[in-house]
């Protein structure tokens, strides 16, 4: 698959045909029960001393309960289903669900993956919104060349089925941010035991292990090497065969010298230059993005009738 550079891409419904394996075009009472036993109702007394049954309540105390009941029910049945929609990655999903997952990079559409424009409600320093456009998709591939070796040795336990890339740009065009994700060939052990040496042993704040930009000719992130990184996120899914990464940097091609993983630039009090230009909002923000629209997906895939 060939891929062009995009700048202002315009808003259009995703064509089902624009897959990943197809060219890139810009645009945008159960039995057994137990018997029942019943007791005697245990007298109180009203407001006025007059002897009444305990158990006894109202037509309209018994409609509230019955209400409550079920919308706690509901509450507790959609958080478990939910869990996985919303970015708990702590939850594992169904065997269906991660099966879907994994097969999603060459049966969704680019413009549902990566979208031509993602709105960040929110997302940037002190809570304020950002627009991040598209400029670049990157053909998809294997892994070989896409991390630096010990990135790449650090993810070889799930193996590499196929990475998909793409760069944005903010509104200003200030500065640029590729996200990546990773589809592997692991089950949800091996999914499950990356992520808790990631979180162990923190390899998602280590700079040596920053993930690669990807820089597209004749875009704002013409220049986005290895020496631009300033800011990265590393995110191992336990309920889908998926690492989802971002890496930002400006782009001007400024080198940096102190590059921070994301949830350190974004912390209050932050002083180094990524952290005062937004630089961990640019990455941090955009992977949740697009992990979102991963999840949104999946269940999309997992709903259609078999």
């Amino acid at each position: 698959m060939s891929s062009a550079p995009v700048h202002r891409p315009t808003k259009a419904s995703p064509d089902p045909s624009l897959s990943w394996t197809a060219p890139l075009t810009p645009g945008p009472a159960p039995a057994g029960a137990r018997p029942v036993v019943s007791f005697g109702e245990p007298e109180g007394y009203d407001g006025d001393a007059r002897p009444r049954p305990l158990g006894r309540r109202g037509a309209s105390q018994t409609a509230a309960a019955a209400v409550c009941l079920v919308l706690g029910l509901g509450l507790i049945s959609g958080a478990v289903t939910g869990s996985w929609l919303v970015g708990d990655s702590g939850a594992e999903g169904s065997p269906s669900t991660f099966a879907a997952a994994g097969s999603l990079w060459h049966s969704v559409p680019v413009d549902q993956l990566f979208p031509p424009t993602v709105q960040g409600q929110g997302a940037g320093p002190g809570g304020a919104d950002r627009t991040w456009t598209r400029i670049a998709v990157a053909p998809d591939s294997g892994c070989k060349d896409a991390f630096d070796p010990l990135l790449r040795k650090a993810l070889a336990p799930v193996g590499c089925e196929r990475l998909l890339r793409a760069t944005y740009t903010d509104a200003t065009e200030s500065y640029v941010t590729t996200v990546g994700l990773l589809f592997t060939t692991a089950d949800a052990p091996g999914m499950t035991s990356l992520a808790n040496r990631f979180r162990k042993e923190r390899l998602d704040r280590r700079s040596d292990l920053m993930p690669l930009p990807y820089a597209a000719k004749d875009t704002p992130a013409a220049h986005f090497g290895p020496q631009q990184r300033a800011a990265w996120t590393v995110s191992v899914l336990t309920e889908a065969p998926v690492v989802v990464y971002a890496v930002s940097g400006w782009a001007d091609g400024r080198t940096v010298d102190d590059p921070q993983p994301a949830g350190d630039a974004m912390e209050s009090g932050a002083t180094t230059a990524p952290a005062q230009a937004g630089l961990g909002n640019e990455a941090q923000g955009l992977a949740d993005r697009v992990e979102r629209d991963l999840r949104k997906n999946v269940r999309s895939a997992t709903e259609q009738p078999s």
